[in-house]
């Protein structure tokens, strides 16, 4: 069989596998844009805050996003969401890929991923495809070829053994740089914040400020779609921190282990029990992140979302006021500090398996929540 006749036997088939997987997309996105059940419209409080969105780099003025008010602080309204999944009907290529990342090692990483791994990873499997390709087609039975039976060869041995460990160096070097960064020490100056992981909802101490504890607990869907924020995800109190500061993010669990991770803020640790782990966060712009418990922890492991808002410098300290707290030489943080005990530690509160629980304010103990009703 002349090599014209295998080559164009080969392209052939390329074209075909090409065209099936061009195929598969246009099925995708046909059913990605078929239409989906209506949302329900968003009340009239969000939907004017909606209308009269700020500034980019202020807060948003108007209701409470969070359904409550914080002495008059204004929480971010629903168009401050950033760094959520993309749909495909919106862009494929990008629904395929990261979240935006709002944080110096995430837009380090996603670089790394976009423009290393990938390259290398495309180049490889295409490399190593179009081999079996020659190979299945030059080397059909019905050619009756035989191919070569050559068992030993210095060139190619040495191409296949340093080409590798070239490529391997490649990888290792931005990946131990991701490392080093993502540990690195947390400054002096850093703002301290304590995640700690219950069944099934997160309270977040503020060390730094007088040690007061904000728990946060999954809104209902219906209640998080009337307010604009979306389902799963939002909840009755977020995580407040100034962006463009330091934050030295410590977890730990209450109960079992438990795993705090904001996917757009390239950030994930676990929040073992008996075990203080911390590393240093910084938000580069105001807006509300989402992320998930990522470590399975129960029956109700999938309804314990986190919800971070990041507010200029001004803002957070009016929203730290507003809680009862203090900054610096006014914190005066004792054994009787006010910090909410667990949900396992209050008499009469549901053991872990039941339902998750919730505080009335800033400063009471934890009481049991039913999961029906809103927060």
């Amino acid at each position: 069989m002349p090599i014209a006749a295998a080559y164009r036997d080969i392209r052939r088939l390329v074209f075909g596998v090409l065209a099936l997987v061009g195929l598969a997309f246009a099925v995708q996105g046909v059913s990605a844009a078929a239409p989906a059940a209506t949302a329900p419209e968003a009340s009239a409080p969000a939907a004017a805050q909606a209308d009269a969105a700020p500034a980019k780099g202020e807060p948003a003025v108007g209701a409470d996003a969070a359904g409550n008010t914080d002495g008059g602080y204004e929480h971010l309204g629903p168009e401050w969401i950033k760094g959520q999944p993309t749909a495909f009907e919106d862009s494929p290529l990008k629904s395929m890929t990261f979240q935006d990342q709002y944080t110096d090692d995430g837009q380090f990483a996603l670089g790394m991923n976009d423009y290393i791994l990938a390259p290398v990873i495309v180049f490889i499997s295409a490399f190593v495809f179009f081999l079996l390709l020659v190979v299945v087609v030059r080397y059909r039975r019905r050619e009756g070829r035989e191919p070569s039976r050559t068992t030993h060869n210095t060139l190619i041995e040495v191409i296949w053994t340093i080409v590798p460990v070239l490529i391997l160096i490649v990888i290792a070097v931005p990946s131990i740089t991701l490392l080093a960064r993502q540990y690195k020490t947390a400054p002096a100056d850093a703002i301290t914040i304590k995640a700690t992981g219950y069944q099934w909802y997160w309270g977040y101490t503020y060390s730094d400020n007088g040690g007061f504890e904000v728990i946060s607990n999954m809104l209902p869907p219906e209640e998080a779609e009337a307010r604009g924020l979306p389902g799963h995800l939002a909840v009755d109190n977020r995580m407040v921190v100034p962006a463009g500061v330091p934050l030295r993010i410590q977890t730990i669990g209450a109960d079992v282990i438990h795993s705090f991770a904001v996917p757009s803020l390239w950030f994930k640790m676990d929040a073992v029990p008996g075990r203080l782990n911390e590393r240093v966060l910084t938000i580069q712009e105001p807006g509300i992140y989402y992320g998930q418990c990522s470590e399975l922890c129960g029956a109700r492991h999938g309804y314990m979302p986190i919800a971070i808002e990041a507010v200029p410098m001004d803002k957070w300290r009016q929203w730290v006021a507003s809680k009862g707290g203090s900054f610096g030489d006014e914190a005066e943080v004792t054994e009787a500090a006010d910090i909410q005990a667990p949900a396992s530690a209050t008499e009469g509160a549901p053991a872990a398996g039941d339902g998750p629980t919730a505080a009335d304010d800033g400063n009471a103990p934890s009481v049991p929540l039913d999961a029906t009703e809103p927060a």
